[in-house]
């Protein structure tokens, strides 16, 4: 018989690779077989690059899918996928593709494989248009531990543009059913860390001046928690390359874990660039928001997957989260439903599918 294929438009709203990820995450997951059409078709160079291209080779690897379409800049692929295996994976870009986009297309996939798995990953760990894997691991991972999801990350080398070579090995343990979550209450700040750091050639003083500068942005907040803040140049056996960047979060005593960053670019002085997150973090903080814009859409494929009503105290919902939304409706039948309680809060509810794995 021939195979039914449920059809995903790529250029749904934010148009971009976040489109292709969830939906081959749920294909795995689900059995689903998913043709995805029109992929990436809002961007300046439509169709698979480099990162896409590794994360769904990686996702036909770990499910021995049978896959068309899988090369640079392929606007359309077909994808059926089979159970999924825990093991050993190894990813080798290159490049300075995104080790973070990557592993957020494999996390949930090998959350259900039934046994731990291994991926080793070489690539970008800080580069433009994706999460620094510093945030991966400090901001979005403790939200997805709520999920009862979580993974050990150990760093060995970093990865800038435009070389890459970053490298990391992650381990992923099993889940059966993921807990819904309830992040909408703030409570009070415990406190604020964060990380500025600086590689390669660039001299130390700067992770110093973005240090300045992000608590400066920080030190209109009111209240007893501590604001601790490291300015440190990597070591060059950690990082050859020359980079930059600032990564902040707070906690409450609620167990929210809220972020911001921003990575060093040219023509943007060390200044500014911790002066922006520290902008970001305390604009979060003086809102009460539960749930910070970046993490946001990616807690989207688990709240669909978990069982019963899963809500989020969030900003209001970004073009990557309404993207997630069409997807996770539309492969699983989650459903759900948003709320704007004021100008920054909205308050986002799931009723999801109580999925649980084979194993």
């Amino acid at each position: 018989m021939p195979i039914e294929f449920m059809e995903i438009d790529g250029k749904y709203l934010e148009g971009g690779g976040q489109i292709l990820r969830n939906a081959l995450s749920f294909s795995c997951i689900l059995r689903t077989p998913v043709r995805i059409v029109n992929i990436r078709a809002n961007r300046p160079n439509p169709g698979l690059s480099n990162q896409h291209l590794f994360g769904l080779n990686l996702l036909v690897q770990i499910t021995d899918a049978q896959v068309n379409g899988n090369y640079i800049k392929s606007t359309e692929v077909e994808f059926n996928p089979n159970k999924i295996k825990a093991g050993k994976y190894f990813v080798n870009t290159q490049t300075a593709a995104s080790i973070s986009l990557v592993l957020q297309c494999a996390l949930p996939v090998l959350s259900f494989a039934g046994a731990q798995s291994e991926l080793e990953l070489i690539g970008g760990t800080n580069v433009g248009m994706a999460p620094q894997v510093d945030f991966m691991t400090e901001v979005l991972r403790p939200n997805l531990e709520q999920f009862g999801v979580s993974f050990d990350f150990d760093l060995m080398t970093r990865g800038y543009y435009p070389r890459g070579g970053g490298r990391c090995k992650v381990h992923i343990p099993p889940v059966r059913c993921l807990n819904p979550i309830s992040l909408t209450d703030f409570g009070n700040i415990q406190e604020v860390t964060g990380w500025c750091f600086v590689a390669g050639r660039l001299p130390a003083d700067l992770a110093k001046s973005m240090k300045i500068s992000a608590e400066q942005e920080l030190s209109v907040l009111r209240g007893s928690h501590q604001c601790q803040l490291e300015a440190y140049k990597e070591s060059p056996e950690v990082a050859r390359d020359n980079g930059s960047g600032v990564v902040l979060k707070a906690t409450t005593n609620t167990n929210c874990t809220i972020g911001s960053s921003s990575l060093g670019e040219k023509k943007v002085d060390a200044q500014e660039l911790g002066a922006k997150a520290g902008r970001d973090l305390a604009q979060l903080l003086s809102h009460q928001i539960c749930v910070d814009s970046y993490v946001q859409d990616q807690l989207i494929l688990y709240m669909a997957l978990a069982k019963g009503q899963s809500k989020i105290l969030t900003t209001p919902l970004t073009n990557h989260t309404r993207t997630a939304i069409y997807v996770a409706e539309k492969m699983c039948g989650a459903r759900f439903t948003e709320q704007k309680l004021n100008e920054n809060q909205v308050l986002l509810t799931c009723i999801g599918i109580g999925y649980v794995s084979e194993k």
